[in-house]
């Protein structure tokens, strides 16, 4: 946006797979950083798809709780102020690829940031806010959905840290930013915000997290203005918008792990939970993070299991028994009750 207005993310359109993941590049960032503190690695390693083959391409999609449960791991190991400067001291340009390269090609920093906005999917999940405000001076505003405040904090100062970086990339200038806010409340110190932002005017307990740069900043011209290259990048971005793929995140796994032991007969949260590698009280926190439990999981995977079956012409008796029920009748009872009828008429 070249002169006055605000937008933000948001706007009415279609649910996309890919609405609740985030891009490999960040994930492997935040990882690569985890790695380097003093994080347990057992927990580390308690992270699905974070992993070197679930990040080995930008068309993969990782879930967002992935990349929150990195972010808390960090705030948690590291939680003084500078945590997330140390996040984007780690990411010189293009670490992360195609987002990096369309915030810095523009003819000035407002207009590369306000033609990139559309592309910010494609570092993270649509429910992460960007937002552009640029009346002279250019402000960026940033909403993470971590809903733990410490982690938020270090969420919003690597994002205005890393907008910070980009735009003195961009410009080739030692940009020093208007003013800054955090939600935040202040902590004792913030020395290292003071030195890595190069001000001092930061506002604490601030209705939103932002960076403003000055007018000058943001009408600056841009090292990389190149209208064609532009043009590749905003088709790329298209191209991997539409054919990424997300990478099985915690309950599609238990799903899979589930749907194994079921075909064994009675399923176990123990078992279900030996096959994840992880405890059955952890197990049974995951499900209620995704807003189910053990219970209602079993009854679904034990309805779709049956439907499958009684279409395959399976006999009632045979599908209570592969499904670890009593006896027919107990099948019939539960089928009942998910259909609200009977299964379909078959030889029993």
């Amino acid at each position: 946006m070249a002169n006055g207005g605000s937008s933000g993310v948001g706007a009415a359109r279609p649910f996309d797979p890919i609405d609740g993941t985030t891009s490999t590049h960040l994930v492997r960032l935040v990882r690569d950083v985890v790695r380097l503190s003093n994080a347990d690695p057992a927990r580390l390693a308690r992270i699905p798809a974070i992993d070197d083959a679930a990040l080995a391409g930008e068309l993969n999609r990782i879930p967002l709780r992935s990349l929150v449960d990195l972010w808390e791991l960090l705030a948690q190991t590291r939680p003084e102020p500078g945590t997330g400067l140390a996040v984007a001291a780690a990411a010189p340009l293009g670490t992360l690829t195609t987002w990096d390269y369309l915030v810095t090609n523009g003819p000035t920093l407002a207009d590369a940031l306000w033609a990139a906005q559309p592309y910010h999917r494609l570092v993270t999940a649509a429910a992460e806010g960007f937002e552009l405000d640029h009346p002279g001076e250019l402000t960026v505003g940033y909403r993470t959905s971590a809903d733990d405040p410490a982690v938020a904090a270090v969420v919003n100062e690597y994002v205005l840290a890393y907008y910070l970086r980009r735009a003195r990339e961009a410009t080739g200038r030692q940009v020093i930013p208007a003013r800054l806010t955090f939600s935040r409340s202040a902590p004792a110190t913030h020395d290292a915000l003071t030195a890595a932002f190069g001000t001092d005017r930061i506002e604490f307990d601030a209705p939103a997290d932002s960076i403003t740069f000055t007018a000058a900043d943001a009408a600056a011209p841009l090292l990389r203005a190149d209208p064609m290259l532009a043009d590749l990048l905003r088709s790329h971005a298209d191209l991997v918008l539409a054919t990424a793929k997300p990478v099985p995140g915690p309950l599609e796994a238990f799903r899979l792990a589930l749907d194994a032991t079921l075909e064994q007969g009675e399923p176990s949260l123990a078992e279900v939970a030996r096959r994840l590698a992880v405890s059955p009280r952890t197990l049974q926190r995951q499900l209620a993070e995704h807003d189910t439990g053990w219970r209602h999981e079993v009854d679904l995977a034990r309805y779709q299991r049956a439907k499958a079956l009684l279409d395959q012409g399976l006999t009632t008796a045979t599908v209570a028994t592969r499904l670890g029920f009593a006896d027919d009748r107990a099948l019939r009872k539960a089928f009942h009750r998910w259909t609200g009828t009977p299964p379909s008429a078959r030889p029993t």
